[in-house]
């Protein structure tokens, strides 16, 4: 803890380790009163190294170090070694040595949940990024790559589990009510991926066959409690092996492959070498407790973790602002695998809505920072949107310009190449350049350059020569430490359609033949601006433009609203359809911000709702999907100095109006997707339980009693939680505050006993300006299932109030924001990462109207005077200050 600065860590100043540890030889003796951890390292001096011999340095975090011991010597404190509470330090060492290293260190005291740490009784780890010094002193940095042999020993009755990476190669009895497994594995990795477990957990168990034959162990370990919701997470388990041997020729490489579920976990989950560390929310399902949205979160988290063994382990990074190189990558794995699994359409609109709401806002604030940080303070504070999603955006950019064959062909080698290596993003796309011949120097720029680009689109139609012209101009706002930006290279992709529909040939060339002409092509950006020629047109077109959201960019035309209803209707990409529709959405809604409240609203939207409500030829998970207004949080990001309360008057005004003017739809919809049999998780199944519960929220929206009577009936009736949680939503999202309250505690009463449905519970009185205000919030913290230690219950309350329920939130009173601020403060001095990561809505205070600006800037100062803040909390605030 500090009140100071803490040190700027730069990529510039990036120097090879000094040594290198060749092998790791744990051995874990844990207690209730805590554990003793005896770590021998086979060290080496890095030949890469220059110089004289340096000392060795060795990261250490709330240690209390016992012995120290260089071959076989035992060394003196003071003489031999240096011992300064961040480091270990020793003066002298030969070119190769064996050390030991003895520390003592108290998980069940361990409230930050980094290193090794107790949960609900059972000790678990989360090393990445800088967890592992809070175990033992050692080189904890990626770049130092060892093998590692693990001996953990433990009370057998409290603990009869013991598990660690790699293959179970020894077990045994001790004395005293004892016993010890010993686990190796034979892959070097870095110490941020070195995980133990030990508790009293069941097993389920799974097998899987590889392509090559290879018959795998696949084991969950749950809480006894939890045994029945594991057939989810290894069916998905299964189904990614499978997908990443097919898409990526990438088998699985040990004999068994563990997953185990915790319920205190600061994040998803970790991809720990060969055992998974997951947050009990992340992979524990059943019909009964996890919504439709739940199991395909959990299949996509299993997915991620699992294609990790190569894009992360196998491969790792060089350093910690190459961490996009495992997670951009990853991510755009796991996006295209759950495509697969479902409708590729919806996934796109799930991460394009993600991007745009809030890697875009990331993009636009104090904190932004290229794909590669060029910088850090404290690297928890990294892991971001831009790192994650703008970093998987950046490789589906690369699998655009290449194409799916080259694309593969670059990835194989890039595994090959760096197999067992720490590298960095240039590496990955210098292979990609290799195997492809494509040039992609100018491609780099999207590492380095922080901002969202906005793409300007103007044009104008010659009907005498039958020519189109579309400009296109790129511009990438200033960003902190960041002015004068290059242009960028963007692939942007794009259609042109008739007066009726029909998709026209894109000829550039005057000569093409028409036939032969695509009606889709992707242009390749790479100047501030750039004009194309559209030829042989009898008309002038609607352009459809930026198809699939081919580049993480802003576009920036003229569309009227008439041909945003055509565009609904007719474009043939399904993701511009939603566009289209989100787009007249935001545009009626932003004219009527600070407008007469008789204003009309405009009459081609309960058109345009009225279509989309009908259509039953079309998918209906699309149809879902485009039925959802520009959320709140959307809107705001829009707008230039946002006033959050008449944002919300005006979007609550045009959904009160649509459902008053659709209402019989909305009830001819309910009735029409009623469920059908038994529960399912088809994609038409998941459509059709998504479309009701929007039905029925809209229809609450009017506090229709029709709707209220058929919420009431569905929360008793509901076999599926994804029913039981639309009606509730629906419910407490009304005025019919004596059915809120009733419908709340016979839903606690039925669910208390599960902390993940609990979650849901407080999550949807959180989200609500109705049931969620100030008040309502303050009491779920003095609420008997509400525990400050576990991250999932402060995300469900505090993280949720500040970040969904944002009229709330944003009081014109300041009083969301001295909320937030308390409790920030509070979790600093337990769980800073978690602290860090909640204060992210005030960090946006400048973008706000006067009013909302002050006093956000306010609680951020209230936090920043805080005594003994954070190295994780200092960065965020100071930056968010002085940007």
């Amino acid at each position: 803890m500090r009140t100071s600065q803490p040190k700027t860590i730069r990529l510039s100043e990036y120097k090879a380790p000094a040594y290198l540890v060749d092998t790791v030889d744990l051995r874990f003796e844990l207690f209730e009163e805590g554990a003793r951890v005896h770590a021998t390292l086979a060290v080496r001096r890095n030949p890469e190294s220059t110089g004289a011999a340096a000392p060795l340095m060795l990261d250490g975090d709330s240690l209390k170090l016992e012995q120290v011991v260089l071959d076989g010597k035992k060394l003196a404190a003071g003489d031999d070694y240096e011992e300064t509470g961040a480091q270990l330090v020793i003066a002298k060492v030969p070119a190769r040595f064996e050390l030991t290293v003895v520390t003592w260190i108290e998980p069940q005291n361990n409230t930050r949940l980094e290193g090794l740490y107790k949960s609900s009784g059972m000790f678990c780890t989360q090393c990445e990024a800088e967890g592992f010094r809070c175990i033992t002193y050692f080189p904890d940095r990626p770049d130092v790559m060892a093998r590692y042999r693990t001996r953990i020993e433990a009370d057998k009755a409290s603990c009869p589990v013991l598990l660690s990476n790699g293959n179970d190669v020894e077990r045994g009895d001790l004395e005293n009510g004892r016993h010890f497994v010993t686990w190796e594995d034979p892959f070097p990795k870095p110490s941020y991926l070195f995980a133990l477990v030990a508790g009293d957990l069941v097993e389920k168990k799974d097998n899987f066959t590889t392509c090559s034959g290879r018959d795998i162990d696949l084991r969950i370990y749950v809480e006894a409690r939890n045994a029945a919701k594991c057939e989810h997470a290894l069916d998905s388990l299964k189904r990614s092996m499978r997908w990443d041997e097919e898409v990526y020729g990438r088998e699985y490489d040990l004999d068994i492959f563990m997953i185990v579920a915790v319920d205190d976990f600061n994040m998803g989950a970790m991809e720990n070498k060969g055992l998974n560390i997951f947050n009990s929310s992340c992979v524990l399902a059943s019909q009964e407790t996890a919504t439709d949205l739940a199991f395909q979160r959990i299949e996509s988290i299993v997915a991620h973790e699992y294609f990790h063994n190569w894009s992360g382990n196998r491969v790792t990074c060089r350093d910690w602002f190459q961490l996009s190189l495992k997670e951009g990558f990853t991510v755009f794995r796991d996006s295209a695998f759950s495509a697969d699994m479902g409708s590729p359409t919806v996934k796109r609109i799930e991460d394009v809505t993600l991007l745009r709401t809030a890697q875009f806002a990331e993009d636009a604030g104090p904190m932004a920072h290229p794909v590669r940080p060029a910088s850090y303070m404290e690297i928890s504070n990294f892991y971001t949107l831009t790192i994650y999603e703008k970093g998987a955006e950046v490789v589906r950019m690369i699998h655009t310009l290449l194409g799916p064959e080259l694309f593969r062909k670059g990835s194989d080698l890039y595994f090959e190449r760096h197999d067992g290596q720490a590298v960095t993003t240039d590496d990955f796309v210098k292979a990609m350049e290799d195997a492809s011949g494509r040039d992609l120097t100018q491609f780099r720029l999207w590492y380095d350059q922080a901002g969202t680009p906005v793409l300007t689109v103007s044009d104008a139609y010659d009907a005498e020569l039958g020519i189109y012209r579309l400009t296109v101009q790129q511009d990438i706002p200033d960003t902190p430490g960041q002015t004068g930006k290059k242009p960028q290279h963007i692939p942007f992709a794009l259609g042109l359609l008739g007066t009726d529909g029909e998709a026209l040939p894109l000829k550039l060339e005057s000569t093409e033949d028409a036939a032969n002409a695509p009606t889709e092509c992707i242009l390749e950006l790479t100047k501030a601006s750039h004009t194309f020629e559209f030829h042989g047109l009898a008309q002038k077109p609607v352009p459809s433009l930026l198809r699939h959201f081919s580049a993480p960019a802003r576009v920036v035309y003229p569309w009227t609203r008439e041909q945003l209803v055509f565009l609904m209707s007719h474009d043939p990409d399904g993701f511009n359809r939603w566009d289209a529709g989100q787009r007249l959405a935001v545009d009626v809604i932003q004219s009527l911000i600070g407008a007469p409240e008789d204003t009309e609203i405009e009459p081609q939207l309960v058109a345009a709702y009225r279509s989309l409500l009908g259509d039953v030829a079309l998918d209906q998970a699309l149809v879902a999907k485009m039925l959802q207004l520009p959320s709140e949080a959307y809107l705001i990001e829009l707008a230039d100095s946002p006033d959050v309360a008449a944002i919300h008057r005006v979007r609550e005004r045009v959904l009160g109006h649509l459902a008053g003017s659709l209402r019989d739809d909305l009830i001819d919809c309910y009735h029409r997707n009623a469920s059908e049999g038994s529960y399912d998780l088809t994609p038409e199944s998941v459509a059709r339980r998504s479309l009701r519960n929007t039905a029925l929220a809209w229809l609450l929206m009017i506090n229709d009693e029709a709707g209220r009577d058929l919420a009431t009936l569905q929360l008793q009736n509901a076999d599926n939680m994804t029913d039981r949680m639309g009606a509730l939503k629906a419910l407490v999202n009304s005025d019919y505050a004596e059915e809120r309250s009733r419908a709340l505690e016979d839903f606690y009463e039925q669910f208390q006993s599960d902390p993940q449905v609990v979650e849901l519970w407080f999550s949807v009185q959180s989200s609500s300006d109705r049931a969620g205000q100030l008040p309502q919030i303050q009491s779920l913290l003095k609420h008997p299932a509400f525990d400050w230690k576990n991250p999932n219950k402060i995300r469900s309350v505090i993280g949720v109030f500040a970040g969904q329920n944002l009229a709330a939130f944003h009081s014109p009173d300041g009083s969301g924001y001295g909320f937030l601020a308390d409790q920030v403060c509070r979790l600093d001095d337990s769980n800073p990462q978690i602290a860090a990561r909640l204060v992210t809505p005030l960090t946006r205070w400048k973008k706000f109207a006067p009013g909302y600006s002050a006093l956000m800037r306010s609680a951020l100062e209230q936090i920043r005077d805080k005594p003994e803040l954070s190295a994780d909390l200092y960065e965020v605030v100071h930056k968010s200050l002085e940007a």
